[in-house]
């Protein structure tokens, strides 16, 4: 097996890549051993502690107010809904 031209100098820039790259580019589906090493998105969660989506109207100023905290909004309002019903 030959070794791979590095496409990394030695300040740590990335060089253009060449046609040489790209004929010997595989996809990543064919690399089980990167498969094995990177994951995508987070581990899949247990039955009982997994979400149910759901398709609920709520009113304009309601949904304002809860979007107004930013990113995360659902996650707050789940939260406030738990704290109101008990649970």
């Amino acid at each position: 097996m030959s070794k791979r031209k590095s496409y990394i100098d030695e300040n740590g820039e990335a060089a253009e890549l060449d046609e040489a790259w790209f004929r010997e580019a595989k996809p990543f589906s064919a690399d089980p051993d990167l498969a094995r090493i990177i994951r995508q998105g987070r581990p899949p969660l247990p039955e009982d502690v997994k979400k149910q989506r759901v398709t609920i109207y709520l009113d304009r100023d309601l949904v304002e107010r809860l979007k107004a905290g930013g990113k995360g909004w659902q996650t707050r309002a789940n939260a406030a809904l738990r704290r109101a019903l008990g649970v």
